[in-house]
């Protein structure tokens, strides 16, 4: 009985690691049949596999029981009634192969995220046929997407969620559509091998040590988030700009967001250094200046960041952030 109890989980894993061969073979065969695909992607008859289900092996038993029957009992009912269920699968099959066929498929971007999140990964999947399409769903290696319909001309934009631990850039090597429509008698997909990719920060520290010392500047230079003093004029309001600093009355008698100016106000910088950071490793320096830099643009504080290689002078908003981000997301790799 020991013995027997000692072999099983020797058997399984066995089992388990021929199973992971077989699919890792699978995969390199379709990866070399298909190639690189390119951004827009068009599933052509050849690219679409199908296979029946549980639920399809188990209809045609049944249907060929039915004809044995049908034969032995020589039953002109059952006959009828044998031949119509094989017909409704042989259209099953159809179908379902032929709801993937015409497909185009196009990659839509991944917004960055902080390493540790998960990272949304959007298809676009366009449905140029006159037909409409049931039941797509979009996979890869541990996720899926939810599962939709597309109209005749129709697009829509389907999620893969990926899970991401490490800073840098992230890639999806594969991807896969599939559809069981109709019936749940068969499973027909396609795979995708594309250039997908996105961008992932360091995980943002959470006890970091006090950032350097703010340095204050006095002088006549404009700031749009900060300063109060003298007013100096109006201009476009910007995406980010704060709504004390909005011209309501103007805004009032025209209908155009502008936002306020002033100048004469004493503005404040700070530089985040990875140097000055000697006492810990590349990533705790990398997380460190990564929670100074959310924590600055939350408060609209103009910074700056020195890493080796990079310097970016202080400056604020979305698009600042993203750059020093972006630095410390791929600090130590090489950029293509």
């Amino acid at each position: 009985m020991s013995s027997i109890a000692w072999r099983f989980p020797e058997a399984r894993a066995r089992l388990l690691s021929l199973r992971q061969h077989g699919r890792d073979r699978i995969r390199a065969w379709a990866r070399k049949r298909q190639g690189r695909d390119p951004a827009v992607t068009t599933l052509r008859p050849g690219r679409v596999y199908i296979l029946p289900t549980g639920v399809g092996v188990v209809f045609g038993f049944m249907a060929l029981a039915m004809l044995l029957g049908s034969m032995n009992y020589n039953n002109n009912l059952s006959f009828v009634l044998t031949f119509i269920l094989v017909g409704i699968g042989f259209v099953a099959m159809h179908q379902c192969q032929r709801n993937l066929v015409g497909l185009e498929l196009s990659f839509a971007g991944a917004d960055p995220v902080f390493a540790g999140q998960s990272m949304r990964i959007r298809i676009a999947v366009t449905n140029h046929s006159r037909s409409a399409r049931y039941g797509l769903r979009l996979y890869a290696p541990d996720t899926y997407s939810e599962i939709y319909d597309l109209q005749a001309g129709e697009s829509r934009v389907f999620i893969l969620p990926v899970a991401t631990s490490r800073r840098g850039r992230t890639s999806l090597e594969r991807f896969g559509v599939r559809t069981m429509f109709p019936f749940e008698l068969f499973r027909s997909w396609a795979w995708l091998h594309m250039d997908i990719s996105g961008l992932v920060y360091p995980t943002p520290a959470d006890d970091v040590p006090q950032p350097p010392a703010t340095m204050v500047a006095h002088g006549h230079r404009q700031h749009d988030a900060r300063g109060e003093e003298d007013f100096a004029g109006l201009r476009k309001y910007h995406e980010g700009d704060s709504p004390r600093h909005v011209a309501w009355k103007a805004y009032a008698r025209s209908g155009q967001l502008l936002s306020k100016l002033f100048a004469g106000a004493d503005t404040s910088s700070q530089w985040f250094d990875f140097d000055e950071l000697a006492s810990y490793d590349v990533e705790q320096r990398l997380s460190i200046l990564t929670r100074w830099i959310i924590d600055a643009d939350r408060t609209l504080e103009d910074y700056g960041l020195r890493v080796p290689g990079a310097e970016f002078e202080p400056a604020h908003g979305e698009a600042h952030r993203h750059r020093c981000l972006e630095s410390l997301a791929l600090f130590g790799e090489e950029v293509a």
